[in-house]
């Protein structure tokens, strides 16, 4: 049979193309999930991600040193006295310097007076639940498998708020600038950096969650119930 295919001009053409879109069939119906795509990339508990949105420091971060947890809880106790301030704050600065990240919360997306948002009832509260997931981390500093399920599960809630992966590290970036002066002279180089590696830490595995959320709705796919979360988890 493969002689008289070959053979045949017509037939080998029409045998050809045949072979072509059942192949690109296959890739539409059936895609690679991302967090099986590379033996390196999976073995690492990372996720493969789309071009152009790779950085080093989201695959140098895997852990923070005991020293750098140390001096994010002490840290800490200073910060969580002005919670509501630096939740404000850090929201109208990025909504200042990224005025892109506004589209995703249709509540500020047409507001432009800064003065407007200080004072926004629904800003406060939003900057309150940033403020209690940055608290819940810092509780799960020595309990990683809480803190990764944490993480895990917001990027996933992410996914479905439509707030894409981009946005993620300028959060990190507006807390370290609104928490600096209420630290005053304790704010170092050191503790900015341990701020840093945990907010890269934390972006990392929220991506992660974010992209398999996105393979799992693309292909209708529901998660055993063994495997979910347990809900205690999301407890401090």
């Amino acid at each position: 049979m493969h002689e008289s295919v070959c053979e045949d001009p017509v037939t080998s053409r029409i045998y050809c193309v045949a072979v072509f879109l059942l192949l690109f069939y296959y890739h539409l119906v059936v895609p690679v999930p991302r967090w099986k795509m590379g033996c390196a990339i999976s073995g690492l508990g990372l996720v493969a991600k789309p071009a152009g949105d790779i950085r080093d420091e989201d695959v140098a971060v895997t852990k923070l040193s005991q020293e750098q947890i140390e001096m994010i809880k002490e840290s800490w106790k200073v910060i969580q006295e002005d919670i509501a301030k630096v939740g404000i704050i850090m929201f109208v600065r990025l909504f200042e310097t990224h005025p892109e990240c506004k589209d995703i919360f249709f509540l500020f997306r047409d507001v432009e007076d800064l003065e407007r948002l200080r004072t926004s009832k629904e800003l406060r509260a939003h900057g309150l639940r940033v403020m209690s997931f940055i608290e819940k981390t810092v509780a799960r500093l020595d309990q990683l498998e809480r803190l990764d399920q944490l993480a895990l599960d917001l990027g996933r809630g992410h996914y479905r708020y439509n707030a894409p992966p981009k946005y993620y590290g300028y959060v990190g970036v507006e807390f370290i600038r609104a928490v600096q002066p209420i630290m005053k002279e304790k704010w170092t180089d050191e503790l900015e950096e341990a701020w840093k590696a945990l907010f890269l830490y934390v972006t990392r595995i929220m991506k992660k969650g974010y992209w398999e959320e996105e393979w799992n709705q693309r292909n209708n796919y529901v998660e055993p119930s063994k495997d979910k979360p347990d809900r205690k988890h999301n407890r401090l």
